[in-house]
């Protein structure tokens, strides 16, 4: 029985979206590699022998497009890693051309809306969708009226709001596609040593710039990934309870406002508001 599958990896350019493309291609599956950098991504894809797609997600616009390509070209999407993300590269607050805050689009709107559009395609795969969170998301906080920061903006906070939105995003996709045999898994990679926060200005560039730091306390991309890998080759229900925010393999508790099922609710509708062209 052939137990390969289909994977789509955003992110997939650098770090640990190209160490769990390499690390799954090896066991065989078929990955499809989505990555901001045509050059990066077509470096991986042709080292791994995989297709590939160039999508900036801080343009909803090409979002769209992604989606409709991988509608058209996919029969079957076993799972959708949503691992592409960035820490803000600027102390001032950014606007996408969308009209929204740049880490809260890239991190969170971004994917939701490319799950939103491939929802078909998923849930007659029985597929299993993947987003990359952070322990950030402890230090997050909700608002549903403030979700673009415009009052009160640090790009440290932007950030842990959204990878805070991704898990609550993960569990109303549970409850509200479960049982149409779609699955869901939010997850920490830790503090991982790669190029996601090297631009001047950014929150954590001081660690990344450092050697030592980055030896001390950054665990390698390949580290990061495990759990990734673990998620996209598992079954849930069997491999993992679907639904939940994982760190090293295990389901582990979130900040106190993921748990929120009616913030959930209010959440994905708000954003489905927030993503319609």
């Amino acid at each position: 029985m052939d137990t390969s599958k289909v994977i789509v990896v955003t992110g997939a350019s650098d770090g640990i979206g190209a160490a769990a493309a390499r690390r799954l291609t090896k066991a065989g599956h078929q990955l499809v590699v989505i990555g901001r950098s045509p050059e990066k991504t077509n470096r991986i894809a042709a080292e791994l022998r995989a297709d590939s797609h160039v999508a900036n997600f801080a343009d909803l616009g090409a979002v769209r497009e992604l989606a409709a390509t991988l509608q058209a070209k996919y029969p079957r999407i076993d799972v959708l890693a949503n691992n592409a993300g960035g820490v803000p590269s600027a102390r001032s607050r950014q606007v996408t051309a969308d009209g929204h805050e740049m880490a809260f689009q890239v991190n969170y709107l971004a994917p939701f809306l490319l799950t939103n559009l491939l929802l078909d395609r998923l849930t007659e795969s029985k597929a299993t969708v993947i987003s990359t969170s952070s322990s950030g998301n402890r230090l997050g906080r909700i608002d549903l009226a403030n979700l673009d920061g415009e009052k009160r903006y640090r790009g440290v906070s932007a950030y842990n709001n959204a990878k805070l939105a991704l898990i609550l995003f993960t569990r109303e996709l549970d409850r509200r596609y479960r049982s149409r045999g779609l699955a869901s898994a939010a997850f920490n990679p830790g503090n991982i040593a790669s190029n996601f926060a090297q631009q001047p200005g950014d929150a954590n560039a001081w660690i990344a710039r450092s050697p030592l730091v980055r030896r001390l306390l950054l665990s390698s991309p390949e580290k990061g990934a495990d759990t990734l890998v673990f998620l996209a080759q598992g079954t849930a229900g069997t491999d993992f309870p679907s639904g939940e925010y994982f760190v090293k393999r295990k389901s582990t508790r979130a900040n106190k406002q993921a748990y929120d099922a009616g913030l959930a609710a209010r959440l994905w509708d708000r954003t489905v508001a927030m993503t319609q062209s």
